[in-house]
């Protein structure tokens, strides 16, 4: 792990966050063309939740082993801010996470077509009647407990081997209450490649509501990495992903 190049490391980043927007995003309009006129329901939330759990577990194991599998600039973000990951790196996991996300999206449009785009592929954006306030906590919330598991289930204490199924499980858990607000991105990357790509398909996009979308998440990236570092710090404090954070030190 530690001989794998930052080119590498990056590529893995891109890949990663390809995959879970392609599997993850994807299930929603997948859900939606699929329905047809049926009405939306809680199985088809759980069936799209699952999809991006599912999409967690894959990466973490496949790819964790070369970039830390972040996949995610919250937790990129949250892991620098506790001083778990080098400043240095982060533009270039953030741009890694950015392409990926782009090319994901780009890539259900191109397995499920134009329709893809008609059901509004899969943008994350407020519910019926959800404000600005009400979004940001949502967002905030969600990815809080994200990147918090993501500390603790990574941690040197942690029962080795199952961070993977943690991280997913929490994805899948933390989209059925948030999602109905705002779609439950909890990932700056995933809210920003859908955007960008349906906009360039010619579908409608309220980007308005981007920044409330990235201050949630990063900061609650921030706030759960001094969390966990405050509940946890002892004389010989380390944090490691699923081979994660030494995949960026070094």
């Amino acid at each position: 792990m530690d001989d794998n190049n930052l080119p590498q490391r990056l590529a893995a980043e891109v890949l990663g966050t390809a995959i879970l927007v392609f599997v993850g995003v994807g299930a929603v309009p997948a859900t939606l063309m699929t329905n047809g006129a049926a009405p939306f329901t809680m199985a088809d939330l759980g069936v799209i939740s699952f999809a991006f759990a599912a999409a967690v577990v894959a990466t973490v194991y496949a790819l964790g082993p070369i970039s830390g599998n972040h996949i995610n600039p919250a937790v990129t973000v949250g892991l620098a801010a506790a001083g778990k990951f080098p400043w240095s790196r982060v533009p270039a996991y953030l741009a890694a996470q950015l392409c990926g996300a782009l090319l994901g999206a780009v890539a259900i449009l191109g397995v499920l077509g134009s329709k893809a785009s008609d059901v509004g592929l899969g943008v994350a954006a407020y519910g019926p009647g959800v404000g600005n306030v009400q979004a940001f906590t949502a967002e905030f919330v969600g990815t809080f407990i994200l990147v918090l598991t993501v500390f603790g289930a990574t941690h040197r204490k942690a029962a080795a081997g199952f961070a993977g199924l943690a991280i997913g499980l929490v994805v899948f858990a933390v989209i059925i209450p948030v999602a109905p607000a705002t779609g439950a991105s909890v990932n700056p990357a995933r809210t920003v490649g859908p955007m960008l790509v349906q906009q360039f398909a010619g579908g409608h996009v309220q980007f308005s509501q981007l920044p409330v979308y990235l201050l949630a998440e990063l900061s609650a990236g921030v706030l759960a990495g001094f969390t966990f570092l405050a509940l946890s710090r002892s004389t010989d404090e380390r944090v490691v992903l699923p081979a994660a954070v030494r995949a960026g030190e070094g």
